[in-house]
């Protein structure tokens, strides 16, 4: 069976305190729901139109997992607490 990734690239972060009020709940959502953090920061090196921003690399088994962990409630209270405090960009893709 082929694993899932969820990537969010962060293109800014409008409000620190929003964004720590997010990361409290999003990440015992993410890991509640079979997700695994496998790289989250800054990036080392950017190129062509990357930004030096926020990047995170979270792992889940199946589709079905990543899908339901982001639009269950205990996430989406997370994007509540965030509001507008970060622009970002969400990618769930399966590997080959």
């Amino acid at each position: 069976m082929s694993k899932v990734y969820w990537i969010a690239a962060y293109r800014a972060i409008k409000n620190a305190d929003a964004l720590a009020a997010y990361g409290k709940f999003a990440g015992a959502a993410i890991q509640s729901g079979g997700g695994r953090f496998l790289a989250r920061g800054i990036p080392a090196q950017v190129y062509e139109q990357g930004l030096q921003e926020r990047t995170i690399v979270i792992e889940f088994d199946s589709l079905e997992q990543a899908i339901a962990t982001h639009d269950g409630s205990a996430y989406q209270a997370a994007l509540k607490a965030l509001g507008d405090g970060a622009e970002r960009d969400i990618r769930i893709i399966e590997a080959n």
